[in-house]
């Protein structure tokens, strides 16, 4: 990154990148105090900004604290589509991870250290933790010896003595990434990027920390070039360095080949992008907040998301026809962005850098699917005052794995946690009505449907009916047949196939609500819930993998 900061820098889309650097290193949430102390900003400075990345929906404020949102996803995300490697080479690195029952990392250079650009980690007592963006110093890695040996110039090798004989970055790394010898480590990671050179590979025998080991093969292009190093990671525990090179490194050359097959092959063709109304809404936002909004800061991050699958490259024309700004306001955000070091330029054509992926992309990428349901629901029983819940399928039953009570004398006291029969449940119902037909039906032929209530829908047939209905109708109503008294309403949320992966609730005593009350009160309130989940879900999706519990 450039010293000298241009003259056309956008202020306020430096200081707002500065904040949300700040909370990502903080682990995803920060205190505005904190903020204020980490920046050097002002609190009025600070508070504009949170309130703006709010508006944006890039973080949630909460009193003095602020978090992450899983809506920021949608930088990196903007990266990691235009790079096309974690859609193109994600298969087969899965395909590997299964072979092996090793975890497998894809990872891409990024300045002196590489960044997680894909990861297939093995469910396991001792399990890996890495997340996609994750930095991590070159000389730590099995990857870092083959981005050196493949094309490190020499003041590349000089800014990484230059880092190695300063003070470690704070937030550079969240691993207790060891100590490095009193003399430094230049001749020995020098001699790895020497070996990576002649053997085409390289290993990390516990330099990130004890007992892990990973051996790494580069991919390359059609023109030869290094794009990424294909790594499989493992412990002591199950290999010693040696076994696990012979164990592991033939089938992940094999497969490095099988990668850049696929990167021969010809481009999917680039989607059609109409052009944005940012113009607009950033203007309607100003008018509505006044002062509180930046927006010279959300157009500057807006331009980030004109990148994406199929525009790898962009130039100011076309980054200025995608977002709906002008062209002077567009060059002036990729000035700003390129000497922060998150797009590079060449030939008048912009691209992005795996630094976009520093801006929260870590922290949120192991986001589970109650968390991002979380606020939502806290905002719908607000408006509702009625509680409020998610659920996923769990053998027969359903599992309840987020809720929001509301406060009432008499209200529904459930817990995450609990299990109910799916069959006498909203959520169950709806969970039901969501798979595929044979397996629904192979479900209700081995399920016993004991009643729970005089209510309780306990005839196969009749139950059968029911969720074709409730599949048609996209809700279920359940009234008292889980309980006397207590009347729930449900609707799906879906993922990013469409496929129902949850429920979400209302429930209320009857004298709350009339049947017709809560279709024409709660169930829009409801989808709407819903659908605002859904969109975070796919946001955060995309490249990742989102747990349901």
């Amino acid at each position: 990154m450039p010293d000298t900061l241009p003259t056309e820098a956008v202020g306020p889309l430096l200081r707002g990148i500065a904040v949300l650097r700040e909370i990502s290193d903080a682990g995803g949430g920060a205190s505005l105090g904190d903020l204020v102390r980490a920046t050097g900003l002002a609190r009025s400075t600070v508070d504009r900004i949170a309130a703006t990345l709010a508006r944006m929906g890039y973080v949630e404020l909460d009193g003095n604290g602020v978090r992450l949102a899983p809506r920021l996803m949608e930088l990196g995300n903007a990266y990691l589509a235009a790079l096309r490697l974690p859609a193109r080479l994600g298969p087969p690195a899965e395909r590997l991870a299964e072979e092996l029952d090793e975890s497998v990392s894809l990872a891409v250079p990024d300045g002196d250290g590489i960044r997680f650009v894909h990861q297939t980690t093995r469910r396991r007592a001792m399990s890996l933790s890495f997340r996609i963006g994750d930095l991590l110093p070159a000389e730590s890695t099995a990857p870092g010896p083959l981005f050196a040996a493949a094309g490190w110039s020499a003041q590349d090798w000089a800014a990484w003595r230059a880092r190695r004989a300063a003070a470690p970055a704070p937030g550079r790394s969240p691993y207790a990434v060891p100590p490095r010898p009193a003399d430094g480590d230049t001749p020995s990671f020098g001699e790895r990027a020497a070996r990576a050179a002649k053997d085409g590979w390289a290993l990390d025998d516990q330099n990130i920390e004890p007992g892990l080991i990973a051996v790494a093969v580069p991919v390359r292009d059609p023109h030869g070039d290094t794009v990424c190093a294909l790594s499989v990671v493992s412990h002591t525990s199950r290999h010693s360095a040696d076994s696990l090179r012979r164990t592991v490194l033939a089938r992940a050359r094999a497969t490095a080949a099988v990668m850049e097959r696929e990167l021969r092959g010809a481009d999917p063709a680039a989607p059609a992008r109409a052009a944005g109304g940012l113009a607009h809404w950033t203007g309607a936002s100003k008018q509505e907040l006044g002062a509180e909004f930046v927006e010279s800061l959300a157009r500057g991050l807006s331009v980030v998301t004109a990148f994406g699958e199929g525009r790898e490259e962009l130039t100011l024309a076309a980054v200025a026809e995608t977002t709906g700004l002008a062209r002077a306001t567009a060059r002036r955000a990729l000035i700003t962005l390129e000497h922060l070091g998150y797009v590079t330029s060449r030939d008048r054509l912009f691209r992005l850098t795996p630094r976009v992926l520093g801006l929260g992309h870590p922290p949120l990428s192991r986001t589970t699917l109650p968390e991002i349901a979380l606020p939502h629901m806290a905002r719908l029983v607000g408006r509702l005052h009625d509680s409020a819940s998610l659920a996923v399928l769990d053998g027969d039953d359903i599992r309840y794995t987020a809720r929001v009570a509301t406060e009432r004398v008499m209200s529904v006291n459930i817990t995450t946690g609990t299990r109910f029969p799916a069959h006498a449940t909203s959520m169950g119902r709806v969970l039901l009505a969501g798979l595929p037909g044979e397996e629904r039906a192979a479900r209700l032929g081995r399920t016993g449907l004991p009643a729970l209530t005089p209510h309780t829908l306990t005839d196969p047939a009749a139950l059968a009916a029911e969720l074709e209905e409730v599949a048609g109708k996209d809700h279920a109503l359940v009234d008292g047949e889980l309980e006397e008294g207590l009347r729930s309403l449900a609707v799906p949320v879906r993922d990013r196939s469409g496929t129902t992966v949850a429920a979400l609730n209302v429930a209320m005593h009857v004298s709350r609500r009339t049947v017709a009350e809560c279709l024409a009160e709660v169930l829009p309130e409801l989808r709407a819930a819903a659908g605002l989940i859904e969109s975070d879900l796919h946001v955060v999706g995309r490249f990742s993998r989102v747990s349901a519990s």
